[in-house]
């Protein structure tokens, strides 16, 4: 028998070997990160509908506050007629109609359905309690939406786009009613939204496989970086609440820490001379509302009874017009 049959149709040399199994290592490991990447896209991917995006509002508006100093106008002592310049030109009258200007930025939010979910809760006796945990799983971006008043050489502002490079979600997602009583009247119940460590992962199963949820904390040491062009990352956190008023039909959740801007009002009439700085003074952020309502009753919860919107003919109890949906307010 001849020997040469029995010799391989190709040969290596100990290079070439080399080369083919360090080529062979690469597809393999690439194949590998590949699927790796699909299985954490895969969990940030759903079908069309199924995530709601609020677009970020910055106004020219949320720049500027103007307000009397009246820590400065309850000194009636500095109202005088001066000799040697002009009454406008006196602390008294220059500290009327101030211009106080900030930054502002807002950051994107996008949300699956509001749902529930059963949860065994473990209590201060020890035991454990079957609770119904309400929940919205959502997702936050930095866009890049800014805005920055920029002074002129003649003394005049502008309005000029300050993207923020870096930013934090410091989340407060509050669960309101809307409903209103017999008379008409406001029947208002707030609740917090708090972590529930017993409900995290059932949630994080059920919702985002191969993903990672935050909660309220967690997602507020992170930053967020600006994103650019098609990239979608972001932060996924998911906001939590416990024994909620099953006869709730009309609510709203009220998110805030999306953005920096606020207001305040002052009541002069309230302050005197003397008084700690800022007294009687209100400030009030910009929330985005989010608005909700079930046609169900106590019996039964069921998540797919819940509608995202105003009710119809239910407008006035979310202070909007019927329909909408959500709206930024001052609260």
């Amino acid at each position: 028998m001849r020997r040469d049959l029995y010799r391989p149709l190709v040969s290596f040399s100990p290079r070439a070997a080399g080369l083919c199994g360090l080529l062979i290592y690469g597809l393999l490991a690439g194949s590998l990160a590949t699927a790796q990447d699909e299985q954490d896209q895969g969990a940030q991917r759903f079908a069309p509908g199924v995530l709601t995006t609020i677009a970020p509002e910055v106004n020219r508006e949320d720049l500027l506050q103007v307000h009397d100093i009246i820590e400065l106008r309850a000194n009636a002592k500095l109202e005088r007629a001066p000799n040697s310049t002009t009454k406008s030109r006196t602390l008294y009258e220059i500290a009327k109609d101030v211009g106080f200007r900030h930054d502002v930025w807002c950051l994107e939010l996008a949300f699956k359905p509001l749902r529930m979910l059963h949860v065994d809760i473990p209590q201060p006796s020890g035991k454990m309690r079957r609770k119904l945990i309400w929940y919205l799983v959502y997702r936050v971006r930095n866009t890049g939406a800014g805005l920055s008043p920029q002074e002129q050489e003649d003394g005049t502002f502008t309005t000029i786009e300050k993207p923020a490079d870096q930013l934090r979600f410091v989340p407060q997602f509050v669960l309101t009613s809307q409903d209103r009583d017999r008379a008409g009247g406001r029947v208002r119940k707030s609740y917090l939204d708090r972590i529930i460590p017993a409900a995290l992962p059932a949630i994080q199963r059920r919702e985002f496989p191969g993903g990672k949820l935050l909660n309220s904390v967690e997602i507020s040491e992170q930053l967020l970086k600006l994103e650019t062009g098609r990239a979608t990352s972001g932060l996924w956190g998911v906001a939590t609440w416990e024994d909620v008023d099953p006869q709730i039909d009309f609510f709203s959740v009220f998110v805030g820490g999306l953005n920096n801007a606020y207001e305040w009002q002052d009541s002069p009439d309230q302050y005197q001379l003397g008084d700690p700085p800022g007294k009687g003074r209100k400030f009030q952020r910009k929330l985005l509302q989010l608005n909700f309502w079930r046609p169900g009753d106590t019996l039964a919860e069921n998540e797919r009874e819940i509608r995202y919107g105003a009710a119809p003919g239910a407008g006035e109890n979310y202070g909007t017009s019927e329909g909408v949906a959500y709206r930024w307010i001052y609260r």
